[in-house]
């Protein structure tokens, strides 16, 4: 396994679509190996292969349990996947992304969805999600059809603003 270079903003490649997975082949599995060990080295937790500069339709997602942090993440590897319900609840969550750093944005999302996909051996798979999971797996599906958060944002933030927000949950006044 080795670590993949994460393409950023302004690379094209982020905004062409990917294409269709046929080959599972060796190459293929170790371009899977090397993507989660991307991942969390980022430290992420999701990665599409076009944010590595490979057109191919495969997503990564590392996410543990919203209320219980003492449960290991789950690992989901989908290839070639398709939403095929989305909830009717959206909700507006801030989003960032490994591909364009210091920039955060407000982005409604399906609040649940589901997701039917190939494993990482070509076997059919179906993911029900919900919550911030949801949120990854739609995340980084939009990066498998060359959209970017900041497409969908209703708002984007600097690292800056974000940490002065922050600052300024935490009891510190800013004067005018």
């Amino acid at each position: 396994m080795s670590l993949r270079e994460i393409i950023t903003i302004p690379n094209e490649v982020l905004k062409k679509k990917a294409k269709k997975v046929t080959d599972f082949g060796k190459d293929f599995q170790t371009l899977i190996d090397d993507m989660i060990e991307t991942m969390r080295d980022a430290p992420g937790v999701g990665l599409a292969a076009p944010q590595v500069n490979i057109l191919q339709r495969l997503i990564v997602v590392e996410y543990g349990d919203e209320e219980d942090e003492t449960v290991d993440p789950k690992l989901f590897v989908m290839i070639n996947p398709e939403i095929t319900r989305e909830s009717e609840d959206n909700l507006i969550g801030m989003e960032g992304c490994l591909s364009i750093p210091n920039y955060f944005g407000d982005v409604e999302r399906a609040y649940a969805v589901t997701v039917k996909a190939k494993n990482r051996h070509g076997k059919n798979m179906k993911v029900k999600a919900k919550g911030w999971l949801a949120r990854i797996i739609q995340h980084e599906i939009d990066h498998l059809n060359g959209v970017l958060f900041i497409d969908k944002a209703l708002k984007i933030y600097s690292k800056e603003e974000i940490e002065a927000m922050a600052e300024n949950d935490e009891g510190e006044i800013e004067e005018e």
